[in-house]
C-alpha cells in the first residue's frame, strides 16, 4: 500500500520518514521529549496578552490579592503561571492538597491551574479564595471559561470567584507567531531564507513554546550537517517535534492546558 503525502513535508525534499531520517535524527526524537518552555525569557508580548502579563510582571505590587487568567488551550495562561510561581514562590495547588492549603495560616501565595475543570474540591477554593480575600494571600487561578461556566455548586464559590480580577488572553494569531520566529531566529543569529517563517507559522502546533522547540531543533540539525536553516531543515524539525510529542497530544489540537 503507497504512502499518503504528509501535509507537513509535502514542499520539503524527500527522505524525511522516520525510517530514511539519518540516525542523529532519529536520536534526536527520543532526545526532545515534549517539555514545553516555560522561561520568562521565552514569552512574547502582543496585545492579546500584554495586559495579563504586565500584571503578573508587577507582582507583588497587586491592587487586588486573587487573579484569574482566562483565555483558550495555548493562548499563554500556564505559561505566566509557571512565570508567577517563580517570581512569588508560590505553592502550586493540586486537588488532593486544596483544602490543607487553604488551612495554612501563611501569606505564601499559591496557584491554581484549570480551575474551571471540575478537579478542585468546591469547598477547598472556596476557604481558599476568602482567605485571599479577607487576608491579602495573594492566589492566580487559571482557567478557560469564564467562571459563570464553572460547575460550582454552591452561590458562596461563585461570588468568590467572580470577586477575582479577570485577565483575558488571546490565542496567538499568525504575526504573533511570526514576530516570535524573527525574535528566536535573531537571538540566535540564524539567517533564514525568504518566507520560512510563515512556512512554519502555517504548519506548527500553534503555541507560543512551540515555535521555541521548533527553533531549537532546526538550529541543532543545522549545526549537525554543517548546513543552513533551509525549509527542508525546517520540515523535518516539525515532523521531529510531532514524533516527540505523547500519543494522546498528537490526537489532538485542544490538547490540556497545561502547555497553554
Amino acid at each position: 500500500m503507497s504512502r499518503k503525502p504528509d501535509p507537513l513535508t509535502e514542499d520539503a525534499e524527500p527522505g524525511l520518514w522516520p525510517e530514511h531520517r539519518p540516525a542523529a535524527s532519529r536520536q534526536l526524537v527520543l532526545d526532545l521529549g515534549h517539555t514545553p518552555s516555560h522561561a520568562e525569557a521565552d514569552f512574547v508580548t502582543a496585545p492579546g496578552n500584554e495586559m495579563a502579563y504586565r500584571h503578573i510582571m508587577s507582582f507583588p505590587a497587586w491592587a487586588t490579592p486573587l487573579t484569574l487568567l482566562l483565555g483558550p488551550p495555548k493562548s499563554g495562561k500556564s505559561h505566566l503561571a509557571a512565570i508567577w510561581l517563580m517570581r512569588s514562590g508560590a505553592r502550586k495547588a493540586s486537588p488532593g492538597d486544596l483544602e490543607a492549603l487553604a488551612g495554612i495560616p501563611d501569606q505564601r501565595p499559591v496557584l491554581v491551574e484549570d480551575a474551571d475543570r471540575g478537579r478542585y474540591p468546591e469547598s477547598g477554593l472556596f476557604h481558599l479564595l476568602n482567605q485571599s480575600i479577607h487576608s491579602g494571600r495573594p492566589v492566580l487561578m487559571t482557567a478557560r471559561d469564564a467562571p459563570q461556566l464553572w460547575p460550582l455548586r454552591t452561590d458562596d464559590a461563585r461570588s468568590r470567584v467572580r470577586l477575582a480580577l479577570g485577565l483575558t488572553l488571546a490565542p496567538p494569531d499568525d504575526t504573533l507567531l511570526s514576530l516570535l520566529f524573527v525574535k528566536l531566529f535573531s537571538d540566535r543569529q540564524i539567517a533564514v531564507e525568504p518566507g520560512l517563517v510563515s512556512y512554519l507559522v502555517k504548519r506548527m502546533e500553534r503555541a507560543p513554546n512551540e515555535a521555541v522547540a521548533l527553533v531549537d531543533i532546526m538550529d541543532r540539525l543545522a549545526l549537525s550537517r554543517g548546513s543552513a536553516v533551509s525549509r527542508a531543515v525546517a520540515a523535518e524539525a516539525i515532523v521531529l517535534r510531532a514524533a516527540a510529542r505523547p500519543p494522546e497530544a498528537a490526537d489532538t489540537t485542544e490538547t490540556n492546558d497545561r502547555h497553554g
